[in-house]
């Protein structure tokens, strides 16, 4: 079976990477001083064994030159210093201080290097646990000697140091892998400092600049970031002057346009018919046009705005006027022609928010034209209050938008690809002054299929607190 894992983030491998190099050098520093301390101990313990039993033997020989003393009279007097056990043998013959040893417990290997005159030793398992045999013969006799001596206490002290090591080890990597946590955030803090700025910056908020550091490491990275913020505002202020400038260089000749074909319309009885034709197409084409000056206008004038949201641009830090999106509503669908009763609303004051009148007209006027222009018209309006928003959705009778394209269409000069048969041509900007209106309230706007077909945009708005809205037809 095969398994999908999440790759890990990096605060999560800084971590593990602490964790894991703390216990790796834990283990090492553990393994080599239990090593260390048990061949130490050990080595100790056997030239103790080897002391007393040499002792031993010596205070044996010296009971065995009695006269007429017997081997296992003597061994029987015998106390071993080590609190070990002695086996003796003599002739062929084998002696026990105990019971519970016997020639069985020496080992052939260290009775052949007792019989060939050297001293040796051996460790040896038993089932009270591991000991060291010392072995060695008995000058001028053919005595040979054995003590064992026990080496339970050691192994005992030796399981309490390897206990003591594993949980060192393991309190260490716990340090570890909380050091490595400090030193996760403290790492990944520039990083989310980054992000959350970029995310500020792509919500609009280009004011929004990385604080300053004294860290070399980071002295570059911050200001690269803050210059690279520094010339994207300048592109975009200059860019938007730059369309609003235009705009307004073009509303001057597009006027003497309008009145000179004015002044033709006014002699149109006099003009052949292809004449009276191109009248009409000019006319048409000179509206689209000043429409789109006007949008472009708008755009420009929501791009250069840096008050809070509602504000009035004429007066900086003025309050904004409350406004009922019901009533408001209303009365742009009288002043297109459109049945009043399309709309389905809440009772004015629970949809009343704080905007300037005029572009939030706008923007409700532009939904409403563009089902009529591009989805077979309107279908269905409805203004209710959701919480702390008040939400508009106008439905249409067009095909609806492909998923693919709900976002795109509030993009500056998208056109939708399955606009309904005969809808009229556009410039694209009716949705984004829409969407850029309704961000500039502390709003959104959306698109989503409509409850009948079609498809239903959407704008939601801040609700006013408490405030008495303005009349429907105060600007």
């Amino acid at each position: 079976m095969r398994w999908n894992q999440r790759p890990r983030g990096l605060r999560s491998r800084i971590v593990l990477g602490f964790a894991a190099g703390t216990l790796l050098v834990s283990a090492v520093l553990v393994v080599t001083t239990f090593v260390l301390a048990r061949n130490y101990l050990l080595d100790q313990r056997e030239r103790s064994a080897v002391r007393q039993a040499l002792t031993d033997a010596s205070l044996l020989r010296s009971r065995l030159s009695t006269a007429g003393t017997e081997v296992g009279d003597a061994l029987g007097e015998l106390v071993p210093s080590g609190g070990g056990d002695v086996v003796v043998r003599s002739g062929g013959a084998w002696y026990s201080s105990s019971l519970e040893v016997g020639a069985r417990d020496v080992p052939t290997v260290l009775q052949e290097q007792v019989a060939a005159g050297e001293p040796a030793t051996a460790r040896t398992d038993s089932r009270t646990g591991p000991r060291v045999v010392v072995g060695t013969r008995l000058p001028g006799t053919d005595v040979e000697f054995y003590e064992l001596a026990p080496l339970t206490e050691l192994e005992l002290s030796l399981r309490t140091l390897g206990a003591v090591l594993a949980a060192g080890a393991g309190a260490a990597t716990l340090a570890g892998a909380a050091f490595g946590s400090w030193a996760s955030r403290r790492a990944v803090q520039p990083l989310e400092q980054v992000a959350g700025a970029a995310t500020a910056i792509a919500g609009g908020d280009l004011a929004t600049r990385l604080p300053p550091t004294d860290d070399p490491d980071l002295i570059a990275i911050v200001g690269s970031f803050n210059s690279m913020v520094d010339a994207l505002s300048a592109r975009i202020d200059r860019d938007a002057r730059f369309v609003g400038d235009v705009s307004h260089e073009l509303r001057s000749p597009l006027t003497s346009l309008v009145t000179t074909v004015e002044v033709l319309a006014g002699r149109r009885d006099d003009l052949t018919p292809r004449g009276r034709e191109a009248l009409a197409l000019v006319q048409s084409e000179l509206d689209r046009f000043r429409r789109t000056l006007d949008d472009l206008l708008e755009l420009a004038k929501l791009d250069n705005s840096r008050d809070s949201p509602g504000a009035d641009d004429a007066s900086p830090g003025a309050a904004a006027p409350a406004v009922s999106v019901a009533a408001l509503v209303r009365e742009v669908l009288e002043r297109t022609g459109h049945p009043v009763d399309l709309l389905a609303a809440d009772d004015e004051e629970s949809t009343t928010v704080l905007a300037r009148k005029l572009p939030l007209e706008r923007a409700v006027r532009n939904l409403v034209e563009n089902a009529d222009r591009h989805a077979g018209g309107v279908r269905a309006v409805r203004v209710q209050r959701l919480g702390d928003s008040v939400v508009l959705h106008v439905d249409d009778a067009g095909p609806g938008v492909a998923a693919e394209d709900r976002e795109r269409v509030f993009e500056r000069f998208a056109r939708g690809p399955r606009a309904a048969r005969g809808s009229l041509p556009g410039a694209g900007l009716g949705l984004a002054i829409v969407a850029e209106t309704a961000t500039h309230l502390g709003g959104a706007a959306w698109c989503a299929p409509g409850p009948d077909g079609g498809a239903r945009f959407s704008i939601a708005l801040p609700a006013a607190s408490s405030a008495p809205a303005l009349p429907a037809a105060s600007s």
